[in-house]
């Protein structure tokens, strides 16, 4: 089925020409997403009011992901023999930017980055017939959404400080504890959650993974918050003697870590799509406003204060962007890549600030209203350089890389 543009919004080029970078494949499905977001996606928004700081509801959503399924994009990430396409890292890179550098506000799920089926594809190889059936497929396949449980009060950086406990009881695990910041929850309806099963504490960690169902008694959901970009999509779960039953443990007890960290270095990446595409979105409106803005009889983009600033932040996104493509296919090629990955997270996520710092200075006094789409990408980008790893910890792992045991 084809993605057709109904709408008047226009797909914007890029920057510069050049040659594309990725396959024939990743080529054709980049146009066909862009129809879709510029298209039906915009037509949607439009239409039920949704930008980036008011989100869509939860049946609004479901109608997205139906929607990205029946179109080839919504599991397009996952391995073939669960439906996917099998796609390289280069090919993932390249899409994702293009989805975020659309500008739509429903970029994060064309194809369930947020709560579909990217949560659960790395699962496949350790879930059970019944995890599958039950968990993995419905995500799948657009009819569940599930988000990933690891963060609490105490346990970010230091992911194995988890204090949430499973303890076993029967044929079930008693579950208690709070996950904090979960991206997802308010509208998820599983988790993947990492509690410890460490019978004693103080005598070593033991974090393990559990599928949670997040309607079932003892478990809810806290979303009064708004991050700092304003956004309603992430929350708290809580659990109070929550039983699960011990055929939801994902893999083996005390694993649990193993499972969540084992394609860090590739996840690491696949974060810097969406930062650079953000950028991307960011430059393309201060240089909008540079050519429409007039003082003193002239376009402010005359002025050279204001090209110097426009040319600095595009040189900066190109090496990002570079950085990324490079790292990715260092990764398609066999290379393990931590050191680069982390390089990458940090000096896109940075870089991508530093843009958007930029769109809002050449916006002047409009750029610091709310509701001006720099506003809101100012905010948002300087969100990522905390999530997923903050910049220090890309720079430890950079460090452990670079020194070796120097530093270990």
């Amino acid at each position: 089925m084809d993605a057709t543009t109904t709408s008047n919004t226009p797909i914007p080029a890029p920057f510069f020409a050049g040659p594309f970078e990725g396959s024939e494949r990743a080529k054709e499905i980049i146009e066909r997403v862009q129809a879709y977001l510029h298209g039906e996606l915009a037509d949607l928004a439009r239409e039920h009011h949704v930008d980036h700081e008011h989100g869509a509801p939860r049946e609004l959503l479901q109608r997205v992901w139906r929607r990205s399924q029946e179109l080839g994009f919504y599991g397009m990430t996952l391995p073939e023999k669960m439906g996917g396409l099998g796609l390289s890292v280069l090919e993932h890179v390249l899409i994702k930017e293009a989805i975020y550098a659309s500008g739509s506000p429903f970029a994060p799920h064309v194809f369930g980055e947020l709560s579909g089926p990217p949560r659960v594809g790395a699962l496949a190889r350790q879930a059970t017939p019944e995890q599958m059936r039950k968990f993995i497929l419905p995500v799948a396949q657009a009819d569940k959404a599930i988000c990933f449980a690891l963060t609490e009060a105490e346990a970010g950086s230091d992911a194995g400080a988890v204090q949430t406990q499973a303890v076993r009881d029967g044929e079930d695990f008693v579950i208690t504890g709070r996950k904090r910041f979960i991206s997802g929850s308010p509208f998820a309806d599983y988790a993947v959650l990492m509690a410890s099963t460490a019978t004693d504490p103080a005598q070593g960690r033991e974090v393990t993974a559990f599928f949670v169902d997040l309607k079932a008694p003892g478990v809810r959901v806290e979303s009064g918050y708004k991050t700092m970009a304003g956004q309603s999509s992430t929350g708290d779960i809580v659990l109070e003697g929550a039983r699960v039953p011990a055929t939801h443990l994902i893999g083996e007890p005390g694993r649990g870590l193993a499972l969540a960290l084992g394609r860090i270095t590739v996840n690491r990446l696949l974060h810097c799509p969406a930062m650079v595409g953000l950028a991307t979105v960011a430059l393309r409106d201060a240089r909008d406003y540079a050519m429409q803005r007039k003082q003193f009889g002239r376009a402010i983009g005359q002025f050279q204060a204001i090209q110097h600033m426009l040319a600095e932040a595009a040189t900066e996104l190109a090496a990002a962007r570079a950085l990324m493509i490079g790292t990715a296919r260092q990764i398609d090629a066999g290379a393990e890549a931590r050191a680069e990955a982390s390089m990458a997270k940090l000096f896109c996520s940075e870089t991508a600030f530093r843009v958007a710092d930029c769109a809002v200075q050449v916006h002047g006094g409009e750029g610091i209203v709310q509701g001006r789409r720099v506003e809101f990408l100012f905010r948002m980008l300087r969100m990522y350089r905390v999530l997923t790893g903050t910049s220090e910890i890309q720079k430890n792992t950079i460090a452990k890389e670079l020194l070796g045991d120097a530093v270990r």
